[in-house]
This record gives C-alpha cells, sequence and structure tokens, in this order.
C-alpha cells in the first residue's frame, strides 16, 4: 500500500528510473543509424542526455514553483501556445518531416509546439473547472467554455496534421470535464456530435484512412504500409520472456524504421523480452497511481485537476503508445513520454512532474 508521505518518493523515482531506460534505449536503438548518417554511434544518446540534465533541472525548478502561480496565468499561456502553433504555418520557421509540419526550427533548435499546447489546455482546464464549479452543470456557462476553447487547440494540432495528439488531447480534454463535474449527457451529446464529423475527417484524409487499413490487416502489405507493424510484432515475438540482450536486438538494424522514437518500446520487448516491457508497464502505472493520489490530496480543486491532468497527460500518451505498437489501437505517431528520443516531449514531461511534485509538497504542507 502506499502511504501519503512516499507517494511523493514513487513518483520521483518512478520518472527518473524511466528517464534512464530511455537514455539507455535511445542509444542501444539508434547506434547503428546515428553511425550510418552522421557518423557517430553517440550521436542522438548524446543529445538525449542533454535533454534529460535540463528536464532534470526544470523538473527540480518546477517543483519550487507554487503551482498557484498558473492559475494565474492560464490565459496568457493559453494564448502563446496557440501563437506556437500558428508559427508552424510560417513556411520560415516551420520544419517539416514525414509529410507534416509539427516543428518549429530556430536557430538550429527544434520545438514541437503541441507538446506545450497541451500543457497550456490542462492549466486552462483546472483553472476554469475550479473557477466554474457553481455553474459547471450549466451547458453555456460550464460546459461550452471547456469544449471550445481546447477545440481551437485542438483543431489547430489536427491541420499540422498530428492526428494521435488531437485524439490524445480530446480524451484528456473529455477526462478532466468529467472529473470537474461536467454533466454526462453534455459530454454524450457532444460525441455523437463529433463522430460524424471525425467520419468525414478520416475518409478524406488518405495517410488516415492508410493507418486504419494497416491496424486492421498489416500482414495485407507486410513490405508496403504494414511494414512497421510488421516489424514490431516481429520485434515482440523474437523477445520471449526474457529477451535476445540488451543491445543485441535486430529489428534496429534498418528494419523498424526510426526505432528510437515512436516504436522505442518495440526494441524493448524484443532485447528484455516480457520481463522487460512489464518492467517498464509497471513503471508508467507506479507514476500514475503516484499522480492521482496526489490529486486527491491536493489542498484545492485547482491543485486537484492541475495535477491530474498532467498525470493523465503522460499516462495516457504512454498507454497510447504502447497500444499503437502492440497492434491494440491504429497507429497515431506518438512518441513514450522519458523514454523516446525527443527533447520537447522530455522537457514538457520533466516540468509537468516537478509541478505535480509541488502539488504534493504543498498538499503536505496544508
Amino acid at each position: 500500500m502506499i502511504h501519503a508521505r512516499n507517494t511523493d518518493r514513487l513518483l520521483i523515482i518512478s520518472t527518473l528510473i524511466l528517464v534512464v531506460v530511455g537514455v539507455v534505449m535511445v542509444y542501444s536503438t539508434s547506434y547503428v543509424v546515428a553511425t550510418k548518417r552522421f557518423g557517430s554511434e553517440y550521436f542522438f544518446v548524446k543529445k538525449q542526455l542533454i535533454f534529460a540534465a535540463a528536464g532534470i533541472m526544470l523538473f527540480i525548478v518546477s517543483a519550487k514553483i507554487p503551482y498557484r502561480l498558473y492559475r494565474h496565468l492560464a490565459y496568457p499561456i493559453l494564448i502563446f501556445a496557440i501563437l506556437l502553433l500558428l508559427l508552424i504555418f510560417v513556411p520560415t520557421l516551420s520544419h517539416e518531416a514525414g509529410g507534416a509540419r509539427r516543428w518549429i526550427k530556430i536557430m538550429g533548435f527544434t520545438f514541437q509546439p503541441s507538446e506545450f499546447a497541451k500543457f497550456a489546455v490542462i492549466i486552462f482546464l483546472a483553472y476554469s473547472l475550479e473557477a466554474k464549479q457553481s455553474v459547471i452543470k450549466d451547458f453555456y456557462a460550464g460546459f461550452l467554455p471547456n469544449i471550445i476553447i481546447p477545440g481551437v487547440v485542438i483543431a489547430l494540432i489536427m491541420s499540422e496534421p498530428d492526428f494521435g495528439t488531437a485524439v490524445t488531447l480530446t480524451i484528456l480534454v473529455y477526462v478532466m470535464n468529467f472529473a470537474g463535474g461536467v454533466k454526462f449527457r453534455y459530454l454524450g451529446g457532444l460525441t455523437l456530435a463529433v463522430l460524424p464529423v471525425l467520419y468525414l475527417v478520416v475518409t478524406n484524409f488518405g495517410y488516415m484512412m492508410n493507418r486504419i487499413t494497416v491496424f486492421l490487416d498489416p500482414w495485407k502489405d507486410p513490405s508496403g504500409a504494414g511494414f512497421q507493424m510488421v516489424q514490431s510484432f516481429l520485434a515482440f515475438g523474437s523477445g520471449g520472456l526474457s529477451g535476445v540482450g540488451l543491445g543485441e536486438g535486430k529489428q534496429k538494424l534498418f528494419f523498424l524504421p526510426e526505432a528510437h522514437t515512436d516504436f522505442i518500446f518495440s526494441i524493448i520487448g524484443e532485447e528484455m523480452g516480457l520481463i522487460g516491457a512489464g518492467i517498464t508497464i509497471a513503471l508508467y502505472l507506479a507514476f500514475f497511481i503516484s499522480g492521482t493520489r496526489i490529486a486527491m490530496r491536493a489542498k484545492d480543486l485547482f491543485g486537484t485537476y492541475l495535477a491530474l491532468g498532467l498525470t493523465l497527460m503522460i499516462s495516457l500518451q504512454a498507454l497510447v503508445n504502447m497500444a499503437v505498437v502492440m497492434g491494440v489501437v491504429p497507429p497515431k505517431g506518438l512518441t513514450l513520454p522519458f523514454i523516446s528520443y525527443g527533447g520537447t516531449s522530455l522537457l514538457v514531461s520533466l516540468f509537468a512532474v516537478g509541478i505535480i511534485l509541488n502539488v504534493c509538497i504543498e498538499g503536505n504542507e496544508h
């Protein structure tokens, strides 16, 4: 049983272990590709180490900042996030990869605005749900603002296009509104209204339909559209119970494209087997349990919604990523928090963990 005094310890330990696992696995999955592309096997892992060090510093700083400060900055942070998303449409600033414009490139640094946008939406919802508690059951005052404003952010993310992040953020918005006391029939009615729109979007974007087709039958085109999923299955299959050994995996040798990003969990399954994959899942579960317990023990509603939203932001993305690489849901292009290669995700995630820890610290002092 997890006692309240140990909740923050569990949060810190699970987070740091996942970050360490990430550094190790980024090196294991990328050294061959890094050597071929950049002439150095340490190209990706050196960057990941820098991101991890910077992220831990952000974690320490954010753990010391009183979380109530974000309540007063909810709208400025949200507006800034929207402006960053709009900058993607500026050709001289945006960076395109894989047919999508999801990054801003300034002075050699690449930044993914959608990661910060998720953070901004959570702060806004935490503020709004607390401020509107007296009218939360009202359709116009308590429901619409908490759907329309996040909806603008989700629409901008969809236009990049980044379907995976948009869907994950949509689920997060639903859960936070439900936890905040919004009537279920409003959320259910919105779902029924959105389904036809979602169908039109999916059927009119070829890459989305392609992903669904691949999900339903990846073996239909194992050397084409289904290649990545088939290679992921082969990685898990060859890993068995205990894996083939750290660094000994074969699927990363140009079989599984970009194994150090979206499909890094497949290599964990191959090299460390069911045991390693199970331990990784257990670490995320420990993180989720710790974060939700902190949310429930917060000294005010803003702290509750903020800690819950940030915990879900990380846990839900981890769940979706692992479900994708195991073929449970259609491919969505989401990284595995703390573990996948990527600076923006790691920095934002560690900053978020620091905020959750501050909610815990102030809650224990209350």
